[in-house]
């Protein structure tokens, strides 16, 4: 049975001076190469393995109907609006509960460089997992061979450094101790010793030391959440790119106007 599918696409607490530059309220519906991202990543989605209907999150219903593409695929039952929670991570929490019992595939709408075999090479590994929760990663070799010049945020460990790929299954209802304890260390996003506290100090010690590597320190989150966590490595450079800032939208608006084989 295909896992359901969840796009983040809500808008981000504070101005999003990427949207307001386009006279956007949403960063979902920011043309790249003329087509909006959250039109792009519904595209991708229905061409992979992911069960149907996809369901967007986000806090107004109007974004499904922006565009004549996504109203159709609305009316047609194909595409569902979720409403968002007080972060990303209570609406995946809300979601996931409120369905069956089966997987949920979770990416975001400023993901324009996602493409079908990208997903289905991470459910094919994720699905294949023993994990509760399993989260795409990209190594930073793999990045900067692809993207020498473009800056990324990196996680950097003993053995390699690694970028988010914002790609993530929910495989069992353990899983949702993920963002149930993402929610609990949000609210001390603000209080930095809080927030280590939440991780352990003896983690984040191992952590600035430089001793852990990607099992050591996956294997230390799964203790501190207390569901069993995994990674998919993915092979693929774009799918840590994400628009996030304009010199992202540049690269994207590049690859996606030229595509390369």
């Amino acid at each position: 049975m295909p896992p359901r599918a969840l796009i983040l696409a809500g808008r981000r607490s504070g101005a999003d001076a990427l949207a307001a530059s386009c006279g956007l309220t949403h960063r979902a519906l920011l043309p790249i190469a003329g087509v909006p991202m959250l039109l792009r990543v519904v595209r991708t989605l229905r061409a992979s393995s992911v069960a149907t209907p996809i369901a967007v999150t986000a806090d107004d219903p109007g974004l499904l109907h922006a565009n004549e593409e996504l109203a159709a695929m609305t009316t047609a039952g194909e595409l569902v609006f979720h409403r968002a929670g007080a972060s990303p991570a209570t609406s995946v929490a809300d979601y996931f509960e409120s369905g069956a019992d089966s997987p949920l595939f979770v990416t975001t709408a400023d993901h324009p460089l996602l493409t079908p075999r990208i997903v289905d090479h991470f459910l094919r590994e994720a699905m294949a997992s023993s994990a509760d929760f399993v989260v795409g990663l990209v190594a930073g070799t793999v990045y900067c061979a692809r993207f020498p010049d473009q800056a990324r945020t990196f996680i950097v460990l003993r053995d390699e450094k690694f970028s988010g790929a914002n790609l993530f299954l929910l495989r069992t209802r353990g899983a949702l101790e993920v963002p149930r304890f993402w929610t609990r260390a949000e609210a001390y996003r603000k209080k930095p010793w809080r927030l280590a506290s939440v991780f352990g100090m003896s983690n984040l010690a191992l952590f600035l030391a430089g001793r852990l590597d990607l099992h050591g320190a996956i294997e230390r989150v799964s203790q501190v959440i207390g569901a069993r966590v995994d990674t998919v490595l993915l092979p693929f450079a774009e799918a840590a790119l994400d628009v996030d800032k304009e010199a992202d939208r540049i690269v994207a608006e590049r690859l996606l106007a030229s595509p390369q084989p």
